[in-house]
């Protein structure tokens, strides 16, 4: 006999491997059905039985499954007891037992024979499960390591039938279908006949029974599972009845939800204005990041809504008084409220970090509003624990505890789905979920409210009863409130979009959980609904509106702007003031500044002027009086600490340069009052402001500083400031086209259309349409075409690009910014943890509003120039013995402006862009003030003044005066206005402006102030009148600022940071080894810079040599010989502290030989990985004989010399410590262990040594492998070419790009990846904006339409950049036609290595593609050949083959640009194939009869047919002629040239 059974349950267990006396693990049985059959198939029984519920309650979440309610099950169920012991008779007739799953079935069943205490046997009968029996079978992808999957009871009827089965998951319906399954498998074959316990012959004799399929066996089956899902009807009443009241909309989840929401706050706003809601809500998933922006909109919005309400009565009153008909409607008059809250998650554990599969994080969530500033405290509070404490996997989770600590002046709202009352009641039932409810109406009594949802969905419709339920029962207030996601109905794809970016699926995968599903919200109701749609979904709930007025009363409105909290500084007894305690005033502070004020400038001046004593104390009353002495306390206390430290602290950044306190006090290093520098551009007298200094750190020691102000003011109290990283233009436009599907290439053609300006993004080229330059209107009008024509393919990309614009993808720690506070942070605002180390606490708020928000936030800078001139020094010394203070190096060193004027700026602070050594070659500076001048001008907007700076420099262009007043100022930047500080000085002088309203000025025309500069006009025409100047002349001054202010630069901060520069300047001029060893120690990973810096060092005479354990360091040094020794530690492999072992072993002597090395050399420090990788660095090469391939060479025991050399040195090492532990310790030297032998080895070929350089160094070392034939790669650049030679012309490749990035934007890895738009005057601060300059702009070179390889994609992008394929009149051509086009395209040159070449199939059967890596001098690319391409060049091609390719390019119809080689030529046939003559240049005065015998002896070397000229020139008179040989041909070879090369005396050019 077959038993069949099946079993429905109230849930899953949490562990699958207990024991089934674990009755807490395993679920309750809710209902059992089983059929009992004979061998042929029969039935004989059925039984299907609904289990009557012993104190529990059947979840919802599995209710909606099998259809069994708790009320069902308690009108219709039977006893347990009863029925168990009906199932345990019908197993003693069963010798199979069957099922699907049936383990789990196994354990459900006998779990509950456990609890009964009754006998189970169920485990000692043999069994059949049709699940694994039916896995080979339905053979279905997406099991695990690759096997097949196992089917569900669906999936395996239908593949034996074709269709589905009627009511699964009703147990008798599943019994039915299981046997039906179960004898069919036997029937086709499927199951063997042992499984059966059948013999061979009765399982035959079973199949000659049924020789058609199996059909349903004839039960009558309960429709539960149907019936459960029947919808509710419902009585449309009258939706114009329903009254909402004070409603509005809380629970907004906003982009600061970090990719799980797409609503913008200002969009939250507009929408509650258009429905005239009395307050809005925020209340982001786990974080309060955008509570303060949150604020401070509708407190923005407010102020508007309050001005048109009073122009409103103002008209009003204006009306009647005249008699007039006044109809306006009356806007607006009450204010909105924000109402701040966050969804929290809660867990039972959020202190563990770590979970297993049977024992999970189990996490629910709730809403919490804030009802005044004290409960946003409380909240702001909680939101830091879960960062703090409770942070897992991405999740910050408090617990239930928590949040009854921090309860006061909170309301507490039961949330949707996730909530942790509905969860209960969805997954345990509603006596689980009515236990949680009182939990939560104990804690916050009143305070505590039913959230009713609907966003048709059939669990809310369930939840809405038991909780309608619960709130009568308890008497808790309901309140109708659906959970937003995005703003508008139509942007539910948008919201699944930002789901799948956040996760990496695509929009094509299926909602649900598990392996290769994704997330997806239940319906597309999450939207902010307008009046009438809230009255229709909550038409049957009426009353749940009333409490909302309530609700409003309870809360109290709030700012979240405070004056900025200084942490209390300690000041010495002496100087307290008892006055203070009483006030609160800041008497002991201002004094404290004023002693060490003045104290300082002892020691700055020889003599304390009355110029000085004026400005000094000038400053310290602007200091009194805005409040902030305590400022300058701290910031002077760090940096002076700093310096104690041995920290380098940089002279000065920004404005704050501009105060003598500062200079004074050692905040800064630069003396402003020699200078000319303004304090009041640092803090305006007449508004109180936070004063804002940045201060560059050597980026060493930065963590250094950090660390001791933690330790200073409590790890509790200091934090860093979180930047959020949003979906920028091109970002958003790229993940839209991922998510979507689209093909890489289309994605990337809708991304160009944003035009290539840092930062832009749709949204900009919008609504900076008309100030767009021409050819990027174009781009942005072509986006307008697409957005306005739902068809375009490219329509739905850029669609969900605009609105996703904006979103915050994640978040990241602020390059320099630092926050201090006078207690705990948290207090005061939210904080999270920063992602790579959770010690480091971080501000929920960033840069933008710290200040607002009372934060002091600092601006810890760490600047490598710093470091490269403190390790320069330190070398310097170690050299030449001679100990140098960049604050003493005279401002006037010739050499210093010698390498200025000549552009060897390499390396040079500030100075090295190839842009700047131009102008810096034409200025030839000579004095200081050129180079701060020059740090201004090389600005966008700036820039275009240059030429004229230059000229009138020197000399060229008369230095012109509008009005001879102004010369006092300008004739420092001959009568250019460079600075700010000029107009703010010009404007006092020439209008009588004070020094507040000169820095009003300068403000209101930098950040283009309409309102402010049409009011200080007037002032400044009426104090030039007053003055007796010239109005028309004041006129042009004042438009010339409007023009030029905007752009005009700090000259405190240009003064520091040429500081800084001419520093670095005037060591590589007088200290040129020293200084590039150290800029390339500090670059020691960026392998492109460090090769920079060498080719830099071979041009000014300074040898880099490669590394030599004799000489290395780990960093870059300077040899007794002055040449630069390659750093240990910039070799792939080795680290610190090899480096240091190998340093330190060699201190007494160097190594004598490979021996000796190892013997010194710690084992523990070396092993086979560090030694090799010495080897092939070649810092063996000098220390001993052999050559690189000997330590690889292997012996017959497959041992390398470099193992037996490791070994050797172990052993000695070990017998060395022997004796030196024995009686005779004093022969420890005389250690005596044979050396093992190094055989000769065939060297490695040239070529192989530099590819193994290049794998440990990143770049080839100690030679190029085109150096070969450097000079026919040199003939193919155009550099041989008559034009090269002869005029010394390169043509200038590079231009300014006009556009500025704030220098913390540019740090930013990700381009795409923008930071979140700061508003205009926060903004204001960002001075060091620095030009953006494109790499080059790409001309092919010489006669050959030559290209480095490092610029094939920028030359394409630039030639192809404004050309969109045409999708459509292509078409119309003949092919002969497009053949012709194609043979007409340019044709260009490229040559190389061939380093990487690999073949694979084809997309149709036979061809072959190619793909191979060309190298030369600039970088790589990789090109591809298709199946003619191949089979054309393939004998041409293979891996270490120096090449030359013709290359065309050519665009295809979907606008791809492609790369197609159409010839290949060996690179040694470069001069065989392309040169026709070589023409020696000869100077008549310089030529001698030894000359005409070496020229004799080489052409008789070299003779060939090429043709032989020669350039005689006389420069004394400035005749020369050609001359043709007509005897003489020759063969130009490398070899000659190199000859030609060797003597230094001729120069040649080819053709």
């Amino acid at each position: 006999m077959f038993l069949i059974f099946d079993t429905e349950t109230t849930g899953l267990p949490k562990n699958f491997n207990a024991p089934i006396s674990d009755s807490d693990n395993w679920p309750r049985m809710v209902q059992i059905a089983w059929q009992l059959h004979d061998k042929e198939g029969n039935l004989i029984e059925n039984q299907d039985y609904i289990i009557k519920p012993e104190g529990y309650d059947i979840p919802f979440s599995s209710q909606r499954i099998h259809g069994i309610s708790t009320k069902m099950a308690h009108e219709v169920g039977n006893n347990l007891n009863e029925v168990l012991l009906q199932f345990k008779e019908a197993l003693k007739k069963a010798e199979v037992v069957v099922g699907h799953n049936i383990v789990f079935d196994y354990n459900i069943v006998g779990a509950e024979f456990f609890r009964k205490d009754i006998d189970n046997h169920l485990q000692t009968i043999p069994s059949a499960d049709t699940m694994a029996l039916g896995t080979d079978f339905c053979q279905l992808g997406g099991g695990k390591s690759g096997r097949y999957k196992s089917p569900k009871l669906e999936e395996l009827y239908e593949k034996l039938y074709g269709e589905k089965f009627d009511e699964a998951h009703n147990a008798a319906a599943d019994v039915n279908a299981t046997a039906q399954v179960f004898f069919e498998m036997m029937r086709i074959g499927i199951i063997p006949a042992d499984k059966l316990k059948l013999s061979s012959v009765e399982l035959q004799h079973y199949i000659e029974l049924h020789p058609s399929s199996i059909k349903p066996f004839p039960i009558a089956v309960r429709r539960q599972v149907v019936d459960s899902k029947k919808k509710k009807k419902v009585s449309f009443s009258n939706i114009d009845e329903v009254e909402i009241g004070s409603y509005f909309n809380f629970h907004n989840h906003s982009i600061y939800s970090s990719l799980q929401a797409s609503s913008h706050l200002n969009e939250l706003i507009k929408k509650a204005l258009e429905n005239n809601y009395p307050a809005v809500g925020l209340v982001d998933l786990g974080n309060m990041m955008g509570a303060f922006k949150f604020v401070s909109e509708v407190e923005k919005t407010n102020a508007n809504l309050k001005k048109a309400y009073q122009e409103y009565l103002d008209q009003k009153e204006k009306a009647e008084e005249e008699g007039l008909s006044f109809t306006d409607l009356e806007p607006r008059k009450n204010p909105l409220i924000p109402i701040i809250g966050c969804e929290f998650y809660l867990s039972d554990r959020p202190d563990q970090k770590q979970f297993t599969k049977d024992d999970p994080d189990r996490r629910t969530n709730v809403v919490l509003l804030a009802k005044n500033f004290n409960g946003y405290k409380n909240l702001a509070k909680l939101s830091s624990l879960g960062y703090i404490n409770g942070f897992y996997f991405g999740v910050p989770r408090i617990s239930k505890k928590m949040i009854a600590e921090y309860k006061q002046d909170i309301i507490a709202v039961t949330a949707g789905l996730m909530g942790d009352i509905p969860n209960a009641i969805l997954e345990f039932g509603e006596q689980k979920g009515e236990d949680v409810f009182q939990w939560w109406k104990n804690t916050f009594g009143e305070d505590f409210y039913v959230q009713l949802q609907n966003h048709e969905i059939e669990e809310e419709h369930y939840l809405n009863d038991v909780l309608l339920s619960f709130a009568e029962k308890y008497e808790v207030k309901i309140l109708a409130q659906n959970e937003t996601f995005y703003t508008e109905k139509s942007e539910a794809h948008i919201q699944d979009i930002l789901y799948c970016i956040k996760d990496g699926e695509k929009l094509s995968s299926p909602v649900g959980k598990g392996f290769g599903k994704r997330r997806g919200l239940p319906s597309h109701e999450f939207y902010i609904k307008n009046t009438e749609e809230i009255k229709q979904s909550f038409r049957e709930f009426p009353d749940a509106f009333e409490a909302y007025d309530e609700l409003i009363s309870k809360v109290q409105s709030y700012t979240l702007k405070r004056d900025v909290l200084l942490p209390e500084f300690g000041i010495p007894q002496e100087f307290l003031s008892d006055e203070d305690k009483i006030d609160g005033g800041k008497r002991g502070e201002n004094a404290y500044l004023r002693y060490l004020t003045y104290e300082g400038a002892q020691k700055r001046y020889p003599e304390i002027t009355d110029e000085i004593k004026e400005r000094l104390d000038f400053e310290l009353e602007v200091i009194a009086n805005t409040g902030y002495p305590g400022y300058f306390l701290i910031v002077q206390d760090f940096c002076n600490e700093a310096r104690n430290m041995g920290v380098w602290v940089g002279p000065g950044r920004g404005s704050a340069a501009g105060s003598a306190v500062a200079y004074c006090t050692g905040i800064t290093n630069v003396d402003p009052i020699k200078y000319d520098l303004l304090f009041e551009r640092f803090l305006n007298p007449e508004r109180v402001s936070m004063p804002d200094i940045d201060i560059d750190f050597d980026d060493e020691g930065r963590d250094k500083i950090i660390k001791w102000v933690v330790e200073k003011y409590g790890k509790n109290n200091v934090a860093q400031i979180i930047t959020y990283s949003v979906l920028g233009g091109k970002s958003a436009i790229k993940d839209a086209g991922r998510v979507l599907d689209l093909p890489i290439f289309e994605t990337n053609n809708i991304a160009k259309l944003i035009p290539a300006v840092p930062g832009m993004n749709i949204a900009k080229a919008f609504a900076k349409f008309e100030k767009l330059a021409p050819e990027d209107k174009a781009l942005a009008q072509e986006m307008k075409d697409i957005l306005a024509n739902p068809k375009d393919d490219r329509y739905e990309v850029l669609a969900a690009a605009q609105k996703m614009e904006g979103c915050i993808r994640n978040t990241g720690i602020h390059a320099c910014g630092v926050i201090i506070t006078p207690e705990d942070i948290s207090n005061l605002v939210p904080i999270t943890i920063a992602s790579k180390d959770a010690d480091i606490l971080v501000s929920q708020f960033d840069n933008s509003v710290a200040e607002n928000a009372g934060l002091l936030k600092m601006d810890f800078l760490g600047l490598r120039t710093l470091t490269i001139i403190k390790h320069a020094i330190k070398l310097i010394k170690e050299k030449h013995g001679i100990e140098i203070d960049p604050d003493t190096i005279p401002l006037d060193d010739a050499k210093t402006y010698q390498l200025f004027k000549e552009g060897r700026t390499v390396g040079i602070f500030q100075y090295e862009s190839p842009g700047m050594q131009k102008y810096m070659r034409e200025l030839k500076p000579t004095e200081f003030a050129d180079l701060i001048a020059m740090n201004a001008l090389y600005r966008p907007g700036p820039i275009k003044y240059i030429p004229a700076f230059i000229n009138r420099k020197n000399g060229v262009e008369e230095t012109i005066y509008d009005l001879e007043e102004t010369k006092e100022y300008l004739e420092e930047t001959y009568g250019i206005t460079v600075y700010q500080e000029q107009v703010m000085l010009l404007s006092q002088k020439l209008a009588n402006f004070t020094k507040g309203e000169a820095d009003t000025l300068r403000k209101a025309m930098g950040k283009k102030q309409r309102d402010v500069l049409d009011k200080m006009y007037p002032k400044f025409i009426e104090g030039g009148k007053i003055n007796n100047l010239d109005e028309t002349k004041l006129n042009k001054i004042w438009k010339d600022w409007e023009a030029f202010a905007e752009y005009a630069f700090n000259k405190s901060h240009s003064t520091c940071y040429a500081l800084i520069a001419y520093q670095t300047a005037y060591l590589k001029a007088n200290y040129p080894a020293e200084y590039m060893a150290s800029v390339m120690s500090n670059n020691i990973n960026n392998t492109k810079q460090i090769t920079l810096f060498m080719e830099d060092c071979k041009s000014i005479g300074v040898d880099v040599l490669g590394p030599d354990v004799n000489e290395s360091q780990y960093a870059f040094a300077v040899n007794e010989k002055g040449q630069i020794r390659f750093g240990l530690g910039a070799i792939k492999g080795i680290g610190e502290g090899p480096s240091e072992a190998i340093v330190a072993a060699r201190k007494m002597e160097r190594y004598k030989n490979i021996y000796d090395f190892f013997e010194k050399i710690s084992s523990s420090q070396m092993n086979k990985r560090v030694a090799e990788s010495l080897v092939v660095a070649g810092a063996f090469d000098e220390v001993d004989r052999y050559h690189r391939a000997q330590y690889f060479d292997i012996d017959a025991t497959g041992k390398t010399n470099i193992e037996k050399l490791l070994r050797y040195g172990h052993s000695f090492q070990d017998s060395k410590n022997e004796i030196e532990n024995s009686l005779f310790a004093d022969f420890a030297d005389e250690v005596q262990i044979e050396q093992p032998k190094i055989n000769p080895a065939p060297e490695w070929q040239n070529m192989h040594k530099l590819n193994k350089e290049k794998e440990i160094i990143g770049f080839y070392l100690s030679a190029h492998p085109l150096d070969e034939y450097k000079y026919q790669f040199q003939f193919l650049q155009g550099a041989l070419s008559k034009k090269e030679i002869l005029e010394h012309k390169k043509e200038e490749t590079l231009e300014l790009e006009k556009v500025t990035l704030p220098i913390e934007i540019l740090e930013v890895d990700d381009a795409d990846d923008d930071l979140v738009d700061l508003p205009a005057d926060i903004l204001e601060g960002e001075e060091d904006a620095l030009i953006e300059e494109t790499s080059k702009i790409v001309e092919p070179r010489g006669n050959f339409n030559f290209l480095n390889l490092d610029e094939i994609e920028q030359f394409k992008n630039s030639v192809f950049a404004n050309q969109q394929p045409d999708l459509f009149n292509n078409d119309k051509l003949s092919w002969k036609e497009k053949q012709a086009l194609k043979n007409n395209t340019p044709e260009y040159m490229v040559a190389g290595l061939v380093t990487e070449y690999s073949i694979r199939d084809g997309k149709n059967s036979g061809e072959k593609v190619a793909f191979l890596l060309l190298e030369d001098y600039s970088g790589s690319y990789s090109f591809r050949l298709g199946d003619r391409d191949y089979m054309k060049f393939r004998d041409k091609i293979d891996v270490q083959r120096f090449v030359i390719f013709k290359v065309k390019f050519s665009q295809a119809n979907d606008g791809r640009v492609f790369v197609n080689i159409t010839d290949v030529i060996d690179l040694k046939e470069a001069f065989e194939k392309f040169a026709k003559k070589m023409t020696v240049v000869v100077d008549i005065n310089d030529l001698r009869k030894s000359d005409i015998e070496f020229f004799q002896s080489q052409f008789s070397e070299h003779k060939g047919e090429q043709k032989l000229n020669f350039f005689i020139k006389n420069p004394d008179d400035e005749i020369q002629i050609e001359l043709m040989s007509m005897q003489t041909m020759i063969q130009v070879n490398g070899d000659l040239l190199e000859v030609f090369n060797e003597t230094q005396k001729y120069q040649i050019f080819l053709n």
